[in-house]
């Protein structure tokens, strides 16, 4: 009976159940994106192109990243870690198969990425810094000439990005010829030499580095924040206890301007200046008290529905688990810190090839905690795979950690502040090109530090023994002692034979190897990375949280002033129809009025 269908057939089925389960994690990596972007940005001032380029921006994004489980579990496979050699199924042409599929897969959503970044978002962008509500009531901006402004920019934007790559890409390259006579097919070789893939591993490459410098401040000082805001989560006064205080200052406060208002009932003349200004004190003091008092309401579910209030009390309940998974979440954050320095300085020590190559390990020397992990629960399918996925989203959320609590900054000055229900679209956009170049650091830190062997060759091994039959595989069911792991330095015949390097470690390495420059700074830029966790983490783990009073009223306000921004585009008409002196005609009769109403219905005085 000829098993070779059966075989082939098994060896399809694995590797269509990871394809499956690739695309059920970005079915659900989809609602994440929903979540996170309606989350995070600002209910007050939304755009619906903003968020729909941002939630597939975001969704894009995790789906390139969650590509590395895939390409590991795909090349792992096709080898037998209990033999030491390669599958019946996984004949060359499979595993050529199964490359090239990656290949496309990666490219295709690489290229995705990357119009996304240099042409959707920035056009989204300027679309939305193009609309103004007075031209649009004028009649003056319409939806051709908003998007002919956008565009206009957008090309812009991209001619820019086009020249800082030819510079990059084309003045390192002429200097190598130390001032010699470079003619027009000396550039024409350059790009299309390997079918112009030098020129995509230096664009790759660029935008790495810069991926690299945004992970060392914002994933550095998310690794640390990350864990130490579950651990105090909790907040420093409850909410009763706050509407308990509020209150108590609230009656205080009305009391003592009872006073003053008696005191000068019977009076002829005007108040004392000192008196006034004492009422005038209270009057700002009160309006601050009020909304203390409706935020404290709000975080105790009054006047919230059945399922709000619900959610409230089993955030409450939850709490304590929450404090234990922060906890492990800063273990975690611990073992990766010392594992990376630990591949760092093992790199440094023992590079083949040093910084002509980009510090390429030939093998693990010391002992790595992560990479052991790795391996050892891959004797237990689908652990590893699933250890992958949780670190690579673990990076990914202290990097979204790192950036709200840094911001946006240009230098020490702060642009935009991202803030769960605060953000404005610009900053949403901004951050998520931020979050597309801080991804391709976290593949390269992932390949190259965290867990370099397991992420290069996955769970493969090979046999040293020799095989009795000639051009067939050795075997060493029988010979356990003789399996050894498989490392990129090995010079084995067998080994180059069974162990296939996984699609992102080829490319990795070959941006390194075409581009040292870039893979030194990506290499001393990760003693940055350590460096940044090590002060934030101190910093966070030995302050102590404090009850920010004034935050909490910066924030009610701003809550108002955002619910009066509301009526902007109806003030502005009013005023342009005071000007002009013609009423807009309007459907209903429903008028408004000059001035604000009070809550209730009732109107606010003055004093």
């Amino acid at each position: 009976m000829d098993i070779t269908p059966m075989v082939a057939s098994a060896g399809l089925l694995q590797t269509s159940l990871i394809w499956v389960a690739y695309a059920v994690a970005v079915a659900l990596v989809f609602f994440v994106a929903v979540i996170t972007v309606f989350t995070w940005q600002t209910p007050y001032d939304r755009s619906k192109l903003v968020t729909t380029v941002a939630i597939i921006s975001l969704t894009s994004l995790l789906a390139t990243v969650f590509l590395l489980p895939v390409d590991i579990a795909l090349v792992s496979s096709t080898a037998s870690p209990s033999r030491g050699a390669k599958k019946d199924w996984a004949t060359p042409e499979r595993i050529d198969g199964i490359l090239k599929t990656l290949k496309i897969v990666y490219y295709s959503l690489y290229s995705f990425d990357a119009l996304l970044c240099l042409v959707v978002i920035p056009f989204a962008y300027f679309w939305y810094e193009e609309h103004d509500e007075v031209l649009e009531e004028e009649g003056r901006e319409t939806w051709s000439t908003r998007f002919a402004q956008a565009l206009k920019y957008t090309l812009a934007f991209i001619i820019l990005v086009i020249i800082l790559f030819l510079v990059g890409f084309f003045v390192p390259a002429a200097a190598q010829d130390h001032g010699r006579h470079v003619d027009l097919d000396y550039f024409r070789r350059l790009l299309t030499n390997n079918n112009g893939e030098k020129a995509l591993s230096f664009g790759l490459g660029l935008l790495m580095t810069l991926g690299i410098l945004l992970y060392v401040l914002y994933t550095g000082a998310g690794l640390a924040l990350l864990p130490v805001s579950f651990i105090k989560s909790a907040p420093a006064i409850s909410a009763p206890q706050l509407s308990a205080i509020t209150t108590s200052e609230l009656e205080r406060n009305r009391e003592l301007q009872r006073q003053i208002e008696m005191r000068n009932a019977g009076r002829i003349v005007a108040m004392s200046q000192k008196d006034r200004r004492e009422l005038d004190l209270l009057l700002r003091e009160e309006r601050t008290l009020v909304r203390r008092q409706r935020l404290a309401a709000e975080a105790s579910g009054e006047g919230q529905s059945t399922i709000m209030r619900i959610w409230t009390r089993t955030q409450a309940v939850f709490r304590p688990l929450k404090l234990v998974g922060g906890i492990l979440l800063l273990l975690l954050s611990v073992i990766l810190w010392i594992s990376m320095l630990i591949t760092a300085i093992d790199k440094a020590a023992n590079s083949v090839c040093k910084s002509h190559c980009g510090y390429i390990l030939g093998h693990i020397n010391v002992f790595q905690p992560v990479n052991w992990v790795f391996v050892k629960a891959a004797k237990a399918f689908p652990i590893d795979y699933i250890l992958m996925a949780f670190l690579i989203l673990f990076l990914f959320s202290s990097s979204i950690t790192g950036i709200a609590s840094v911001g946006i900054r240009f230098l020490w000055v702060k642009i935009f502040q991202i803030k769960k229900g605060r953000t404005a679209p610009q900053a949403l956009l901004i951050a998520t090109v931020m979050q597309a170049l801080i991804i391709l650091a976290i593949n390269y830190a992932v390949v190259n530090l965290f867990a370099p062997q397991y992420a290069m060759y996955g769970t493969q091994t090979f046999c040293q023994a020799l095989s009795l039959d000639p051009g067939a595989q050795p075997d060493c069911r029988n010979h356990r002692d003789m399996i050894r792991p498989c490392s990129e330095s090995l010079t084995d015949p067998l080994a180059k034979d069974v162990c296939t390097p996984t699609v992102m470690s080829t490319f990795l390495n070959r941006i390194v190897l075409n581009w040292p420059v870039f893979g030194a700074i990506d290499f001393w830029a990760q003693f940055a990375f350590l460096t940044v966790f090590l002060l934030v983490f101190v910093t966070s783990l030995f302050r102590t949280p404090r009850l920010n009073l004034t935050e909490i009223d910066e924030e009610a306000q701003a809550d108002e002033e955002e619910g009066l921004l509301a009526s902007t585009s109806r003030r502005f008409g009013a005023t342009w129809q005071d000007i002009t002196g013609r009423a807009k005609r309007t459907v209903g009769g429903n008028g408004q009025g000059y001035g604000t109403s009070g809550t209730n219905g009732t109107t606010t005085s003055h004093r």
